[in-house]
């Protein structure tokens, strides 16, 4: 299985972008920083769970920053249902 990814800084864009978007999905109110570690976190998570359950991920700029939103909003989702 060969995986390929992204640089560093193409990372840290589709992190920032998909921790954006997910806060406005999920009408959040998070700083820049949080947004990137949002996305970069969120695009981890929800790659292992597509991985795990369908055998493959996303490929492309497009697809891995559908992944990153989806998993961005997951933990945005989590996290406020344990702070309640």
């Amino acid at each position: 299985m060969h995986m390929y990814g992204f640089g560093w800084i193409m990372t840290i864009i589709i992190g920032a972008l998909a921790g954006w978007i997910a806060e406005k999905i999920m009408k959040a109110d998070h700083g820049l920083i949080l947004n990137i570690v949002l996305g970069i976190l969120g695009a981890v998570i929800a790659n292992a769970l597509l991985f795990r359950l369908i055998g493959h991920t996303m490929a492309g700029f497009i697809g891995q920053l559908a992944v990153a939103v989806a998993g961005a909003c997951l933990l945005i989702f989590l996290f406020r249902a344990i702070r309640r």
